[in-house]
């Protein structure tokens, strides 16, 4: 079985192709140019470098959120377009989980987090050993004086930061949380390879979906809406 992984959910953007388990190819930036601009050459790159028919391709997985409002809109929209024509299944991926799976062969608590701007992390709590890795809190966004004081409960194992946010946490709760630590360089951004990994384990567990039903996850309204919000509430 082969699945093809996308990830916009921020600055970085990757796409991967996986065969049970196996990581056949990944294709990863970290720039400023538009993902709608990089992504779909990026995967058409990565079919062609692999010999991989998109009809040979059984499931389509992306990081849906949480995440950059545009970033994940455009990631889902690929998604959902290269399995709308044989409605293959879509697979749609925690971007934090995924996150964590980076560290997978690591025995630690991974705290993912991701830059939600406004003084927030989207975060969530996971737990690797021998290989696994489970979930210990909902997605949520949080406040870093909020996240600081619910990391205490892990005082005394060992917490990595992952994701685009690890470096905000860490500067900000490393002389509070000395057992915190910042994931590997390699291992700390989004990255389509481990969207991928966590997909299969979620395609056996029969969370599939439709490209109809596939939808960005958000944790929080966009910017946009929040001001339309505000407007109507003066009015009233």
């Amino acid at each position: 079985m082969k699945i093809l992984a996308i990830d916009t959910s921020a600055t970085t953007a990757s796409a991967a192709l996986a065969e049970e388990d196996n990581i056949i190819g990944e294709f990863f930036i970290s720039t400023k140019i538009t993902h709608s601009q990089t992504l779909i050459p990026m995967i058409d790159s990565l079919l062609k470098n692999t010999q991989t028919d998109i009809n040979d391709v059984d499931a389509i997985a992306v990081n849906a959120g949480p995440g950059s409002f545009t970033g994940v809109r455009i990631g889902v929209a690929a998604a959902k377009g290269l399995a709308f024509k044989d409605n293959k299944p879509c697979i749609s991926v925690s971007t934090l989980l995924s996150t964590a799976y980076n560290l997978s062969g690591d025995d630690c608590i991974v705290c993912a987090a991701m830059d939600a701007r406004r003084s927030q992390v989207y975060n969530a709590v996971f737990r690797c050993e021998n290989g696994t890795v489970s979930r210990l809190v909902d997605d949520r966004a949080l406040s870093l004086e909020e996240l600081s004081e619910d990391l205490k409960k892990y005082s005394g194992e060992k917490v990595v930061f992952a994701g685009d946010g690890a470096v905000i946490c860490y500067e900000h709760m490393k002389n509070i949380h000395t057992n915190t630590r910042l994931a590997p360089a390699g291992q700390r951004l989004q990255r389509a390879s481990s969207t991928a990994l966590c997909a299969f384990a979620l395609y056996d567990e029969g969370k599939t979906l439709t490209p109809a039903e596939l939808m960005p996850v958000y944790l929080r309204l966009p910017q946009a809406q929040r001001e339309l919000n505000k407007k109507a509430e003066v009015k009233k």
